[in-house]
């Protein structure tokens, strides 16, 4: 019976369900309606959500007076809500399938948070995921995309993966449950449809039992990206050293991994990036080459990949008034006089005041920048030479700031300061100027 193997179903894999309200996505189609009456007759706190996006005129209204009038029957709380897919595709310039889910699926989260639901529930069942592992395998897909649909993805909850069309139909007509067929399911203009008319069906006249061939092979391939997944955060704890502002992935610890490869891939895919073989080819670049996601980079460095967020602000210089005793951003740094010359580090630096030409600025280093080091009076170095003699990574180089005065370096911030400025004994305003590494 269907509702007792659901039952076992949720205990099984679902078992934090207890208690907790759920919000249920029913369109009016036969397996969101199926669903449902099945929690229905559960122990469940739970609401129903239809979305209107009257793509089919009036059989999308009649969709949502069956919906309502159902939730009306079993008492339950409805939310319904008219959304314009062919607006949001039209304006952001993708599919109506596309569209609808971006909408349908925002919608939930906000019904979650203002009427305090858990999770939503939705009625996939196994043939949708069978679908969708086609559609995936037919495009070229990684590992995770020949599971099917994931039972679960953050608050939302697919309770129906185990069972197929066929018991759902079953379940349908024996319970009498009132459904509505959507008329573009007769289609084949769709990907999804045309592998349900046409695909499907010769792979279970070759196999009677596909569909459960199906569900064994993707459960046994979820345990298997489990297990990978356990072996990635080892090796990631091994290869990869972190810290506030970027990750540092050691190539020579990666590469003796004959499959080094699947675990960049599993690291920076969630990160966006797509360009596998553009990284793959960094592994052996020269120093400076870059990939980019859209809010990453990961960049050559010697012997390291160094990925770090793409910096949100262009600005590249600030302007300090004389007088200002503290800025904020893009660093923190405080001005203060005082009487003598103690505690200077890379940190804290005094300088003669009366050398100081204002406003000074805070800058983004340039090519052919050069200072004179401290303790090296009179020997200019090119700031981009020192960069390299302190073994700067490419991310360091792009985060460092300069403090000037003119066309002159006065401290590059944080590790070196300007000898031309420094206190002496005929200095008469000592100005000492700290950065709060803690920004």
């Amino acid at each position: 019976m269907m509702i007792t193997k659901l039952r076992l179903h949720l205990t099984e894999y679902f078992p934090f369900l207890t208690h907790k309200r759920v919000l249920l996505a029913v369109s009016g189609g036969i397996d969101s309606m199926v669903m449902a009456d099945l929690f229905s007759k559960l122990p469940f706190e739970m609401g129903i959500a239809h979305c209107n996006f009257g793509l089919r005129f009036q059989e999308s209204d009649a969709d949502e007076a069956l919906v309502q009038s159902y939730a009306e029957k079993i008492k339950v709380p409805y939310f319904f809500e008219r959304l314009d897919a062919q607006r949001f595709a039209d304006d952001y310039k993708v599919s109506i399938q596309m569209a609808a889910r971006q909408l349908r699926y925002n919608w939930f989260q906000e019904l979650l948070e203002t009427k305090h639901f858990d999770y939503v529930l939705t009625a996939h069942h196994l043939n949708d995921s069978l679908e969708t592992f086609l559609i995936n395998f037919s495009r070229g897909t990684g590992p995770d995309g020949l599971v099917g649909i994931p039972p679960q993805n953050g608050n939302v909850i697919r309770p129906l993966l185990p069972f197929s069309r066929g018991e759902i139909e079953k379940y349908a007509r024996i319970n009498s449950v009132p459904w509505r067929e959507d008329s573009s399911n007769a289609s084949d203009k769709y990907m999804r449809n045309k592998l349900r008319h046409q695909i499907v069906p010769v792979l279970k006249e070759i196999n009677p039992s596909f569909l459960n061939a199906f569900q064994y092979t993707s459960e046994y391939l979820r345990q298997k990206l489990s297990m990978a997944d356990d072996a990635a955060r080892i090796v990631y704890r091994k290869v990869v050293s972190d810290d506030a502002e970027q990750k540092k992935i050691n190539l020579k610890e990666l590469l003796v991994l004959p499959n080094y490869k699947s675990y960049l891939q599993h690291w920076l895919q969630p990160l966006g990036f797509t360009a596998w073989n553009d990284i793959y080819e960094l592994v052996n670049a020269q120093s400076g080459k870059q990939v980019f996601s859209s809010g990453f980079r990961l960049i050559k460095d010697r012997e390291c990949l160094l990925l770090a967020p793409i910096a949100a602000s262009d600005q590249l210089s600030f302007l300090i008034e004389k007088g200002i005793r503290e800025v904020k951003f893009p660093l923190k740094l405080s001005f203060c006089k005082v009487a003598d010359k103690i505690g200077a580090s890379n940190t804290v630096i005094f300088v003669d005041e009366d050398l100081l030409g204002f406003p000074l600025m805070i800058r983004k280093w340039e090519e052919g920048d050069r200072f004179q080091p401290i303790g090296m009076a009179g020997q200019s170095k090119k700031v981009s030479k020192y960069f390299k003699d302190e073994k700067f990574s490419a991310i360091e180089k792009e985060q460092a700031w300069l403090l000037c005065t003119g066309t002159k370096v006065i401290w590059i911030i944080g590790r070196r300061q300007d000898d031309r400025f420094k206190v002496t004994p005929n200095t008469k305003n000592i100005l000492q100027i700290k950065l709060d590494n803690e920004t």
